[in-house]
């Protein structure tokens, strides 16, 4: 082989690598949210959050729990259950132990039929699901 031939097959390899690479690292790094319709439903969901009204505070934690869901679903996180995509989702969230603390406060709101929250332990669990999304970029 002539070595001009040579030179060419080499540079070829050597750009098809860099392609390679950059798509790699810039393809699938993150999902794109509509991020407006996120924050308008988010907003929906603290604004509906009343301190005067306690049947709010179950409902709002419910809510804030089917949106992050919905966003890990849209990200294509696995799971038949919420539970499930949090358990391969866990790096995505700074802090993650808090938001299995909501969600299994939204899983005790959902099966517990006496149970009884207060309206400092819904605003925290909202708090920790804004932050979840936050953390996910879809607010």
């Amino acid at each position: 082989m002539d070595g001009g031939v040579v030179i060419f097959i080499l540079a070829i390899l050597i750009v098809a690598v860099f392609i390679f690479v950059a798509i790699l690292l810039t393809g699938k790094r993150g999902h794109h949210f509509n991020m407006e319709a996120y924050q308008a439903r988010f907003l929906a969901i603290e604004n509906k959050l009343n301190k005067e009204n306690s049947a709010t505070f179950m409902t709002t934690i419910i809510e804030a729990d089917k949106l992050l869901d919905k966003a890990l679903m849209e990200m294509g996180v696995p799971g038949k259950t919420m539970g499930d995509r949090l358990k391969r989702s866990g790096d995505k969230f700074t802090d993650v132990n808090a938001v299995w603390r909501a969600h299994k406060l939204r899983n005790a709101i959902a099966h517990e039929a006496d149970l009884e929250i207060g309206y400092k332990q819904a605003a925290n669990a909202i708090a920790i699901y804004k932050q979840a999304l936050k953390d996910l970029g879809a607010i």
